[in-house]
């Protein structure tokens, strides 16, 4: 039986998808890969079919898929790793030790690639919250017992923030185990938008989230790379 069921929603991933399954693949068998696939308009779902235990296709939203996902897991740790974010060597051991350690959930300190040298300082940043906060981001791999998974009823069915929300409710559980073995997540969403401006928009989506404004709204905003709807 697996260890870990390693869950990961796509949607249009196809270029890099193979080169993300082939890294996953040193993990076998001891972590049960799942590929959730959200409706992709290219290959993704079939290019995943030679790497995974299992290939789910279903609706698009994060939060759905990760719960279908998890629905279909196995192992006593689920753990949800996006499509562009690479685990240490030593995740399961890391995860292992959590787990004996009493810990019932965490999260990965992260590293972000590229050239610009402030991706080093944003990463750090990340990393800092949360230890601060004792919230987890989706691209810092958040692992959690499948038990208390389930018995929190998942994600909650809203299109952004749902890393956040499920964090708040799992911080009522325990504290998150921060593994400092770091992933490695890709910096173009922050290079191409603009460090400084994608800094201050995902301070801000957070803050208007906290005042209770709507994810979809903000889902929105996000997309749009906007502070306010014109």
């Amino acid at each position: 039986m697996a260890e870990i069921s390693i869950i990961v929603p796509t949607l249009n991933e196809e270029v890099g998808m193979t080169r993300f399954l082939t890294k996953l693949q040193s993990f076998r068998p001891r972590c049960e890969l799942i590929v959730v696939d959200g409706g992709s308009e290219d290959d993704t779902a079939l290019l995943a079919e030679a790497y995974v235990d299992e290939v789910i296709r279903t609706d698009k939203g994060r939060a759905l898929q990760m719960n279908v996902g998890a629905a279909f897991a196995s192992a006593p740790v689920v753990l949800f790793l996006h499509a562009d974010t690479y685990l240490p060597e030593d995740a399961v051991e890391q995860i292992q030790q959590a787990m004996e350690q009493g810990y019932q959930w965490g999260r990965f300190d992260i590293k972000l690639t590229g050239n610009h040298p402030m991706l080093t300082i944003v990463a750090w940043l990340m990393n800092m919250r949360s230890r601060w906060t004792g919230i987890a981001t989706g691209d810092q791999a958040l692992f959690v017992q499948t038990k208390l998974f389930e018995q929190l009823n998942g994600f909650a069915d809203i299109v952004l923030m749902e890393d956040i929300e499920l964090s708040s409710r799992l911080k009522h559980q325990g504290s998150p185990y921060n593994v400092k073995s770091k992933v490695t997540s890709s910096g173009r969403r922050w290079i191409s938008f603009g460090i400084f401006k994608t800094i201050t928009l995902m301070w801000w989506l957070r803050l208007q989230y906290f005042f209770d404004v709507s994810p979809k709204y903000l889902a929105q905003l996000y997309k749009e790379g906007r502070f306010w709807k014109a």
